[in-house]
């Protein structure tokens, strides 16, 4: 007699052909006669650690901009009336929230200094170049020795 495997979802049963065996698996019944059965039990395993969702580390309103994004079913045109601002105006605050994402998926920690100054920009407080040259020295002085305040 051998050996036939069966398998019924997620359950693999290892029957002996035998010549009195009738199975309906399109209704999901199963008869069997004269014929021992052993379950083995099969557990699905999740993965080790959950997946790093980087989406999620973004600031609130970045995320709450995605979403509605997302309830505007992708439209632009939708989320800047949400917003009451232009198209070009949402375009650009998705475009940062974009770079912002893709920074926390290459891993690199956001810049709170140069993100403040990209929104002092953008609102019109400070000019592009003043905001390279803030830039140029916050550089300049966290590469520069401690020297306690004293030049």
């Amino acid at each position: 007699m051998g050996i036939r495997q069966v398998k019924l979802g997620i359950y693999t049963f290892r029957l002996p052909c035998l010549r009195k065996m009738k199975m309906i698996l399109d209704k999901s019944q199963v008869m069997l006669h004269n014929i021992k059965v052993q379950l083995k039990e099969t557990k699905v395993s999740q993965p080790p650690h959950p997946p790093q969702l980087p989406l999620l580390d973004l600031p609130p309103e970045d995320l709450a901009l995605v979403q509605e994004l997302v309830l505007q079913s992708g439209s632009l045109k939708g989320l800047a009336e949400v917003y009451s601002v232009s198209y070009p105006t949402i375009r650009a605050r998705l475009d940062k929230v974009i770079e912002r994402l893709r920074g926390l998926i290459a891993g690199r920690k956001p810049d709170p200094l140069r993100e403040y100054l990209a929104e002092l920009i953008d609102r019109g407080g400070i000019s592009v170049e003043s905001a390279r040259r803030v830039l140029d020295l916050s550089e300049r002085a966290g590469s520069a020795p401690d020297n306690g305040g004293m030049s």
